[in-house]
């Protein structure tokens, strides 16, 4: 399941806000990324998620594939959005 997020965060992407979204990608069983233009980052990987800069107003991707990736990507663009 692929789906376009417009990201809006009162809180830069900084330490724990990214430590925060890795927290709530590993509370799923599905494999979880993140596209961000060429890049594929894995949504549960600290190192992987701490190498990017998400700003507001930029679109990326979340690809979400497993048994529980409707509750999954809801919850990762509820993350992304909030």
């Amino acid at each position: 399941m692929r789906k376009s997020v417009v990201v809006n965060m009162q809180d830069a992407m900084e330490a724990r806000p990214i430590a925060m979204l890795v927290q709530t990608a590993n509370q799923y069983g599905s494999r979880i990324y993140l596209e961000q233009g060429s890049r594929r980052i894995n949504a549960k990987s600290i190192m992987g998620m701490m190498g990017i800069a998400l700003l507001n107003g930029e679109e990326v991707v979340l690809d979400v594939e497993g048994e529980d990736e409707e509750e999954a990507i809801a919850a990762m663009e509820a993350f992304l959005t909030r």
